[in-house]
């Protein structure tokens, strides 16, 4: 089969390999097509908990093509999605409840083989049934279980008003959970005109265009939008410091902050403790997921998250490096896709 593999950080070919066999409770799955994403990025670079040698890629959705020993939850022909993020069980945070936070955790296409290829096995406890859905939108099935862990994280007071920072897939599919979520309001600032114009299109009830060089001027025109009390919650989605550091400043007293974006391990930000003491602000973060997927899927098929016109590109495996660039340079690239 053929496959991007990386022997190191930046470091990658397109490989002609075996396809792997399906071991005891695992489904051999033939890859129609898997998102690229901003993680993505952050694995080409070494970061994000990679490890190599590695096939990348954990928005998938494809084809059951195979069963290993022991498999009566999928037959060959079904359309799946995989949720990429596996815990070890052991650690004091799984035994916890909060698998999350394992620190052995495994993620397909972050440090086990996952799905810029023609086939990768998943075990069934992670495969997810997606029939019905058209394949671009079982495709966004890890985004938005990403967007739901958020949602559930936020703890959405009936009412509130919602900033989101960021109009990227994942921006977006937040935004709309928020919506249905129980926000009175939401808005979506960002730098890039056609993706606000999705936004609306989406159901989200107001954009802000960002002035890229004058962030001071951005920050007065939104606190200014909330009637000068700034929002009940202020998300971050773009992993950008110097947006983040303008998050406390436009949440309403009370409020609360959620870094939602995928920031550098090294990156930091400033911000006044006085603010958070004073104001009684609240920041959470949000990381992935791991128990989100059926809340997500039941959200696509309701029609509760919606993808369309998300997808602006779309590559062959062979073109792996053609779809890394665009989505690190081109302005025009909203969701990217690398088909099998």
């Amino acid at each position: 089969m053929k496959a991007v593999v990386y022997d190191a950080p930046r470091s990658f070919s397109i490989q002609d390999i075996p396809i792997p066999v399906p071991g005891p409770g695992e489904v051999l799955i033939k890859v129609i097509q898997t998102g690229v994403c901003g993680t993505d990025l952050h694995v080409h670079e070494g970061d994000f908990y990679a490890a190599f040698p590695l096939i990348p890629g954990h928005e998938i959705v494809g084809i059951v093509d195979g069963v290993g020993d022991g498999v009566t939850s999928f037959q060959v022909g079904e359309r799946v999605t995989v949720n990429p993020n596996i815990s070890c069980g052991q650690c004091h945070a799984c035994r916890s409840g909060r698998p999350l936070l394992c620190r052995s955790l495994t993620g397909i296409g972050i440090n086990c083989p996952g799905g810029f290829a023609e086939y990768l096995t998943a075990p069934t406890t992670h495969t997810y049934n997606v029939d019905g859905l058209d394949d671009d939108t079982a495709a966004a099935t890890e985004p938005t279980a990403c967007a739901m862990h958020g949602l559930e994280t936020l703890q959405v007071r009936p009412g509130s008003t919602a900033l989101v920072f960021g109009a990227g897939p994942a921006g977006l599919l937040l935004s709309q959970l928020l919506v249905g979520g129980g926000a009175a309001t939401v808005t979506v600032a960002a730098s890039t005109a056609f993706k606000l114009a999705r936004a609306r299109e989406l159901g989200i009830d107001a954009t802000y265009l960002m002035n890229r060089d004058d962030l001071a001027g951005d920050v007065t025109a939104l606190m200014k939008a909330s009637g000068g009390v700034g929002y009940d919650i202020v998300v971050e989605a773009t992993g950008a410091p110097s947006v983040t550091e303008t998050t406390v400043g436009l949440t309403r007293d009370g409020g609360t902050v959620m870094f939602y974006g995928v920031a550098g391990p090294e990156d930091t930000i400033r911000v006044r403790p006085y603010d958070i003491f004073r104001r009684e602000i609240t920041i959470k973060g949000s990381f992935a997921e791991i128990s989100s997927f059926p809340a997500a899927i039941e959200a696509l098929r309701s029609g509760r998250a919606r993808t369309e016109g998300l997808i602006t590109h779309r590559f062959a495996i062979d073109d792996y490096a053609a779809a890394l660039e665009t989505l690190r340079s081109d302005r025009t690239a909203h969701k990217i896709m690398i088909t099998a």
